[in-house]
């Protein structure tokens, strides 16, 4: 009954957000520039949403996330604008292409563990990275020309999705056997979870957010590069998953909505960008090492107030 509470609370609050910001698009009181800063902070948390699963959640040091969302992005593209397919149909293809990699990349790579599988699966985001850059089909080196197909609308509809499957995953009894992979391999394994299981599990889940976002990102610009999914772009998202507080789902979203803003701020200073990332990073290891959020969400906040007689209410 809690969590049946909490999810229609949350359903609400989405429905009423939505409407309030498109009436606000609609009546042109957020100009273009806000409304794809809007699109863009949704896109970011859907990056940070799904890579807090694989890392936050499971515990598996992942630096390739910028390989599901090229993956996303031109699988996307393709269907749209070679295939000439719906919009729909291209997101949820890139998102299945990206994970039925992170499949194939998973099941070898995840026997692995800390800087090991760090350094697979960036070494796996760089091999896609090259493989685009290759391929004269999308464009190779130049890029590929895209139309304008994301909107408000679509972007809040996935970031929903995503943030619900997230959320029902993590309370499930699949989300605890992945907490207690996070806590203890060793021991989750000794009490008969299936740990490969539920880290590729973790990972294609992550993988298939990350896609779709890159569709998103895709038909949000007018042409995707290979350059836009370097080594720097996993790092990126995953500075939003560790400034956020790593196993805090609040976290990876507040972060990611603020880094982007700034990001934004400072687009026509990107070297500046990087400098205020570093050193947000540094003050926070050093402050607050446990992150934003460290592992609470935004409802535990809450908990304090739901009082009598001073002791909290047993619910």
């Amino acid at each position: 009954m809690n969590f049946n509470k909490k999810f229609w609370t949350f359903i609400a609050v989405a429905i009423i957000l939505y409407i309030v910001i498109q009436v606000l698009i609609t009546t042109s009181v957020l100009n273009q520039f806000y409304s794809n800063t809007l699109i863009f902070i949704m896109i970011n948390i859907m990056l940070a949403s799904s890579l807090h699963l694989i890392i936050g959640i499971t515990g598996q040091f992942s630096i390739g996330h910028a390989g599901f969302l090229a993956l996303g992005a031109y699988m996307s593209a393709i269907i749209t604008m070679k295939l000439n397919l719906p919009f729909v149909l291209a997101l949820f293809v890139g998102g299945l292409v990206a994970a039925l990699a992170g499949l194939i990349v998973g099941i070898p790579t995840l026997r692995l563990r800390g800087d090991y599988l760090a350094i697979a699966t960036l070494g796996f985001a760089e091999i896609i990275r090259i493989m685009f850059l290759n391929i004269e089909y999308v464009g190779g080196a130049a890029g590929m020309q895209v139309s304008h197909m994301t909107n408000w609308t679509y972007t809040f509809i996935c970031l929903m999705i995503t943030l619900i499957v997230i959320m029902n995953f993590t309370n499930s009894r699949h989300g605890r056997a992945c907490i207690s992979i996070r806590e203890d391999e060793i021991a989750a394994d000794a009490m008969g979870i299936n740990t490969t299981y539920y880290k590729v599990l973790a990972f294609v889940i992550g993988a298939f957010f990350a896609g779709v976002a890159g569709g998103l990102y895709a038909h949000n610009f007018y042409i995707i590069q290979p350059v836009n999914f370097g080594f720097l772009k996993s790092f990126d998202i995953l500075i939003f998953v560790v400034l956020g507080g790593l196993g805090s789902l609040t976290g990876s979203v507040i972060s990611a909505t603020l880094l982007t803003i700034v990001s934004t701020l400072l687009q026509e200073l990107p070297e500046t960008r990087m400098i205020i990332y570093s050193l947000v990073l540094i003050l926070v290891m050093l402050y607050r090492p446990q992150g934003l959020m460290g592992t609470r969400e935004i409802t535990d906040l809450f908990k304090g107030f739901r009082t009598k007689g001073g002791k909290p209410v047993e619910r």
